[in-house]
């Protein structure tokens, strides 16, 4: 008898441990495999992150297009403008000249002010006038003098204006620079 009392500790000690194995698959199993509700939010979460990277990349989009038709526009009005800048010209030298017919006169001045009143309605601005500082990046420098009278890098005579859009320099200003 005293054989299968001592069998049958072993046995309630086996019985044991193999109860405390299948608890411990058991939890881990329980690791591996996510509740269903624990599935749901997982997707519902995964779903709201691709909804917000594609509203992300819609915006994105959405400005990439507004600045590359804001960038189409300003080249074509500048574009534009030069074909505009030889008649400004034509019209400021007129305006130079002496004329006995004050009707003319007149008509030419008329035509030079609607001119410049359309040009400044889109943006584009008139620089490069006598007496300002020298810039080498809205400038171009054709002659030099020597003129104690003004300063030095000053603009000493404007052959031709200079015209800009916003911070684009159309056309340089065409100048004499005093040293």
């Amino acid at each position: 008898m005293s054989k299968k009392k001592q069998d049958a500790p072993e046995a309630s000690e086996q019985t044991e441990e193999v109860k405390a194995e299948e608890k411990k698959e058991e939890k881990t199993e329980e690791k591996k495999e996510p509740s269903e509700l624990e599935k749901a939010q997982q997707a519902q979460a995964q779903e709201h992150d691709q909804y917000l990277r594609l509203a992300a990349e819609y915006d994105n989009f959405r400005k990439r297009s507004q600045r590359e038709k804001d960038a189409i526009y300003r080249d074509a009005v500048a574009d534009t403008a030069k074909k505009f800048l030889p008649v400004y010209d034509n019209l400021e030298r007129a305006l130079k000249n002496e004329t006995a017919d004050e009707a003319f006169k007149k008509g030419v001045e008329m035509t030079m002010t609607e001119l410049t009143k359309i040009m400044e309605g889109v943006g584009i601005r008139p620089f490069g006038a006598a007496g300002e500082p020298f810039d080498p990046e809205k400038h171009n420098a054709v002659m030099h003098v020597d003129d104690e009278t003004l300063g030095e890098n000053t603009v000493a005579e404007v052959f031709q204006t200079g015209f800009t859009l916003g911070d684009k320099v159309i056309r340089f200003a065409m100048v004499k620079v005093a040293n």
